[in-house]
């Protein structure tokens, strides 16, 4: 098999087969004796480790798809067992469970790892999750310190201390592999990241039409799968170029997410996994997409500006790192909310609060109070996990998501009723 799988067929044809792909060339990795990296999807520096010939596992993606497949209770269970808290991230303790019962996942074996690359972007429970990894496989740790950004621009010395450990991974990674840097290869490939991630923020950015040929929430977790687990190859280019000809498509005929539009949210935080598709029929049953979020900007605030650039590879690749949602400060978090429902003409605020998941639940209570009362824009407040099963109430979720809309109905209503008068 090529290291490139050529595709035909429509882009969700294109992206099955895209993973599918990955995923048996990482499994056939140790029998030909090819080195396997683990990583995390925030900030990760992907490209890098791809150009010494890793290839690349990232947790977060396994445990999301032991949420969907429905088998991440017994695994979490079976961390607890171990001694984990139940206040400890899902996800971790959904890969403690996994690789403690044979590391079969549902996509199929996971490979030991060669390498540990600790990316620790936006959340400071990855330090402990892989130092666990480097215990259990007995494989080397490398902790990648990126600095939270605290203000509105970078700091200079920040993108020094970055590219300065990027440079002592490299020379990691040469001792590792016998293989040498090569800086044309990660220029070649941080272009076409760089074209990619054009396409993605096209993507994006139609959810402004109204209505909307996208619901960038519930689709958008599928759409971006490859930018964070493939970018930079020539698949992952030619996916989204397929990608955004369907929303073309989508646009010419008239076609959305829902038969019919009638509410814009903007969505904070990420889905409850194990609940994702009645989670979504919850917000269908009303006509209400999802025109913006936060969670399918995890991986990197591309919207916002933030490029891979093949004439500044390590300078571009610690601003990318620096730039994903959970490594802004709050205020920073609380100023792209407020844009994104004035820019995408929202309706209103959804917040879902993850119980295990700090580095996204911090502040949100305050947010709320802070859009509610200060903004006026209307808010919801609801909480579940994004790995847990047990903490999924349908019912109470529902009543209050149905009140919700109830309220936005009414003041949509009385709101014509106003202009009427006026008029």
């Amino acid at each position: 098999m090529s290291d490139e799988f050529k595709y035909q067929g429509t882009g969700r044809d294109l992206q099955k087969e895209m993973l599918g792909s990955w995923f048996r060339r990482l499994s056939e990795a140790p029998a030909r004796g090819e080195p396997v990296a683990y990583l995390f999807i925030s900030g990760n520096i992907g490209e890098l480790l791809a150009n010494f010939g890793f290839h690349l596992v990232y947790p977060e993606v396994n445990a999301l798809q032991c949420g969907i497949k429905k088998v991440a209770g017994p695994l979490i269970q079976k961390a607890e067992e171990l001694g984990y808290s139940s206040d400890v991230c899902g996800y971790v303790k959904n890969d403690i469970g996994l690789l403690h019962s044979g590391n079969q996942s549902p996509m199929g074996s996971l490979p030991p790892p060669s390498l540990l690359v600790c990316n620790y972007s936006g959340c400071r429970t990855y330090v402990k999750w892989f130092e666990a990894l480097a215990e259990f496989y007995h494989a080397p740790l490398f902790v990648l310190d990126v600095p939270y950004r605290r203000e509105d621009e970078i700091d200079p010395s920040d993108l020094e201390y970055v590219v300065g450990q990027m440079k002592e991974l490299i020379a990691l990674c040469e001792r590792i592999t016998g293989r040498r840097f090569d800086a044309g290869r990660l220029s070649e490939d941080l272009a076409r990241a760089a074209l990619a991630e054009d396409y993605w923020v096209k993507i994006l950015e139609s959810a402004k039409r109204t209505p909307s040929p996208f619901d960038a929430y519930f689709e958008a977790v599928f759409f971006m799968a490859p930018l964070y687990t493939l970018r930079g190859t020539p698949d992952c280019l030619r996916y989204y170029e397929a990608a955004w000809r369907e929303i073309e498509e989508r646009i010419e005929h008239g076609v959305g997410p829902i038969p019919e539009e009638r509410f814009r949210v903007v969505v904070e935080g990420p889905p409850p996994w194990p609940h994702f598709r009645p989670f979504w029929e919850m917000f269908q049953r009303w006509g209400a997409v999802a025109v913006a979020s936060t969670y399918s900007k995890v991986g990197g605030l591309y919207d916002q500006g933030v490029r891979h650039d093949p004439d500044r590879p390590l300078e571009s690749m610690a601003e990318y790192c620096m730039n994903c949602y959970t490594n802004w400060n709050l205020g920073l978090r609380r100023d792209l909310l407020e844009r994104y429902c004035h820019e995408y003409r929202a309706d209103g605020l959804v917040i879902h609060s993850v119980k295990s998941c700090r580095s996204f639940s911090v502040g949100q209570a305050d947010t709320r109070e802070v859009f509610s009362k200060e903004l006026g824009i209307p808010t919801l407040f609801i909480e579940s996990d994004l790995a847990d099963p047990r903490y999924f109430s349908a019912a109470q979720l529902r009543n209050r998501i149905d009140a919700f809309f109830e309220g936005l109905e009414h003041r949509k209503l009385t709101a014509g009723t106003r202009l009427q008068v006026i008029s």
